[in-house]
């Protein structure tokens, strides 16, 4: 295919755009054009561990050192100076602090929006998504996430949208973009009797010639032909890696985020021109917002099998550029306090369930004994009659319909008791501004600043691969 220009907004339309409106979200920073790569990139693997603070990374291999004997393949990378690592700055357009949607449009359209759109900028300009110019210039594309294919992190680098709520609307902008390999959860946003709509949405995507499956066998199934594929495996996410693991049934149906992984680029490796794929780990921003240290580590590392993978086929091919990032933190989790902390975080590596798994199991009426003995069966640990009695109190002021709304269980209450068994504390339960890491593997990574924004990524990630850009020689 010919090459093209991709970008109607130049490097210096990208550095400007954080400054449209009445607020400014930062001070300008200068931005220089990096050098051209020593050689293209024909492959690039984006991997984002949504939410991930860095205490996250952290205690995620302090766990994987403790129960494995190694540290986790993001680490070892640092450790073994395999790989180039800079600082970013995640800002939006009308806030120091991102939402996912706002900062996926950084990386997809190369322009910060207002959080809670998907590339859509003032005066509702559309900006191009990155997957829809790849996929323009000729490589096979897609997606793969544990949470909805749906959510705002996929979406960002495909669509636009003015609101990342509309993953109804997001599901039927899929069907158009023929985009080859899509894998996720959301089943409720294809589902006939779950869209208002009354739309089969599986249907219309074999319609327009996907294969569109269900299952982990059907996927593991599917023909090497190369029809493109929507699979959609869970309704809502896909269950915490740490209730997933313990589970025969959902390891049967349900893949892993590695499964994923795999499979696309095994599906998408022999395409003349290369693929660029984004690979999420969603539901470790799930686990921060809900304060949950067991769904928090084990999403992390189920994260880093996904991290693994993309590494072992970089190495191989030594022609993917590995990008591996976050896209803000998320409740700043951490080990606090210098009394016993080695002792305490050890009661991590017995961990069994995720909170969620262990509030599933408590009704209103549980009696204290009976929600200690669930704490127990969750997390090999025995809480005080008075630790109890707490989560005992609130779930009583629970109605029917609060005790059905996920945001009004005790997560925050359980957090802070565990606190003194697990030595493992919580700034809070949102976002944060953070600087975040940003590491690179493979061609391309040479040209990786010590210092970006997030809107950088977009025109760094069409020079690695050596799509020309508008207004740059």
């Amino acid at each position: 295919m010919k090459r093209r220009d991709f970008i109607r907004n130049s490097t210096a339309a990208t550095l400007s755009a954080g400054m449209v409106g009445s607020w400014n979200p930062a001070p300008p920073i200068s931005y220089s054009v990096p050098a051209r790569p020593d050689r293209a990139a024909k492959n690039i693997i984006f991997l984002v561990s949504d939410g991930m603070s860095l205490g996250t990374l952290q205690m995620a291999d302090l766990l994987s050192r403790q129960m494995r004997g190694k540290s986790t393949c993001w680490m070892e990378l640092y450790q073994q100076d395999r790989i180039r690592r800079a600082l970013m700055d995640t800002a939006s357009l009308n806030a120091y602090v991102t939402d996912s949607a706002a900062a996926a449009s950084a990386w997809g359209g190369g322009m910060r929006v207002r959080n809670g759109r998907l590339n859509i900028g003032p005066e509702d300009v559309e900006y191009k998504p990155i997957l829809q110019k790849f996929k323009e210039f000729g490589k096979a594309v897609g997606c793969v996430t544990s949470v909805p294919i749906t959510h705002a992190t996929p979406a960002g680098f495909c669509i636009n949208n003015k609101s990342r709520g509309d993953q109804t609307g997001i599901a039927l902008q899929y069907l158009d973009l023929g985009f080859d390999v899509m894998l996720g959860g959301g089943k409720e946003f294809f589902l006939a009797d779950r869209r208002a709509d009354g739309l089969d949405l599986f249907q219309s995507f074999r319609e327009r010639g996907f294969h569109a499956v269900q299952t982990k066998p059907e996927l593991m199934q599917l023909p090497g032909d190369k029809k493109p594929i929507m699979g959609v495996f869970h309704e809502s996410g896909l269950p915490y890696a740490i209730d997933h693991q313990r589970d025969a049934e959902l390891l049967r149906t349900v893949p892993s985020l590695a499964d994923m992984t795999q499979f696309a680029i095994n599906r998408l490796q022999y395409h003349d021109e290369g693929f660029v794929i984004q690979v999420e780990g969603g539901k470790v921003d799930w686990a921060a917002h809900a304060n949950d240290t067991p769904a928090l580590l084990h999403d992390q590392l189920a994260f880093d099998a996904a991290v693994q993978v993309a590494i072992d086929f970089a190495e191989l091919d030594e022609q993917t550029l590995v990008i591996i990032t976050t896209d803000h933190g998320n409740a700043n989790p951490g080990l606090i306090g210098t009394s016993n902390s080695i002792a305490k975080f050890n009661r991590c590596q017995q961990f069994q369930h995720s909170h969620e798994w262990i509030f599933q199991g408590i009704r209103p009426d549980s009696t204290s004994a009976e929600i200690s003995d669930r704490i127990a069966a969750g997390l090999n640990l025995q809480v005080s009659s008075t630790d109890a009695d707490r989560i005992k109190t609130f779930f009583q002021q629970l109605n029917e319909e609060a005790f059905r709304d996920v945001y009004k269980l005790p997560y925050r209450q359980l957090a802070e008791i565990l606190e003194a068994y697990t030595g493992v504390g919580w700034a809070g339960s949102d976002h944060s501004a953070d600087f975040v890491e940003l590491a690179m593997f493979g061609p391309g990574s040479e040209m990786l600043k010590p210092f970006v924004l997030n809107t950088e990524l977009h025109n760094f990630m069409l020079q690695a691969a050596a799509v020309e850009v508008a207004g740059q020689s």
